[in-house]
């Protein structure tokens, strides 16, 4: 029976230390019920999750004074959940989502190491017609578009599980399939724009990807008067 290795780390972002454990590298894998391989997940994607990509920090760091009072947001596709982890610690209304079978342990477990409430998780895919999952203000993620295909199923569950009016949040660092998702998105009605990430003083390492920001504004009927 393989067994795991760990990294047990601490993540500065602004104001907020963040525990987590993750995966000692890329090379891991455990899936000796064959949980994974039934979901699709080959051996060499399934320890994907468990690290802590640059597209995952700058999310995480972005969140770290995001404008979320009020908000009901959800992570999508958040693998270690590092932005849902800094969410948690200011009592955002954070609801985390993934594919993996390993997710939810190493969600629940990290965010007991940072002495936060269990964050709430749901485990589907993005062709789930069926998920229980409610509708959202904010939708947050990173580096998601990494296979080709992924731009239509993205879109597709984005707008499932968005409110009317609400804002879209992706960081993205430079993958191909972003143009065919902000074409699947515009047709949807949202609105795209498109920026570099800010320097933040306290991320070292300079993040050469995009912000991908898409809004939706519901429209008011028009009521005419007699």
């Amino acid at each position: 029976m393989p067994t795991l290795r760990f990294r047990y780390q601490t993540i500065e972002l602004g104001k907020f230390d963040i525990h987590v454990r993750t995966l000692r590298d890329n090379r891991q894998f455990a899936d000796e019920e064959g949980c994974a391989e039934a979901l699709g997940i080959s051996s060499a994607n399934w320890p994907l999750f468990g690290i802590i990509w640059d597209s995952g920090r700058m999310l995480a760091r972005m969140m770290v004074d995001y404008e979320v009072a009020g908000r009901s947001i959800l992570e999508i596709g958040c693998g270690i959940g590092l932005a849902s982890l800094v969410l948690n610690q200011r009592n955002a209304d954070i609801t985390a989502t993934d594919y993996h079978p390993e997710v939810a342990d190493f969600l629940k477990l990290n965010a007991s190491l940072n002495g936060g409430l269990p964050i709430p998780f749901v485990r589907t895919s993005w062709d789930d017609m069926n998920s229980a999952l409610p509708r959202f203000d904010l939708l947050i993620g990173s580096d998601l578009l990494y296979e080709r295909g992924y731009a239509e199923s993205l879109s597709a569950f984005i707008d499932r599980h968005a409110q009317p009016s609400c804002e879209v949040l992706i960081v993205d660092p430079g993958r191909s399939e972003c143009g065919r998702f902000n074409r699947s998105m515009t047709r949807l009605g949202y609105t795209h724009e498109q920026s570099t990430p800010a320097r933040f003083e306290d991320v070292l390492e300079p993040f050469l990807g995009r912000i991908l920001r898409y809004t939706r504004v519901e429209s008011t009927p028009n009521v005419s008067t007699p």
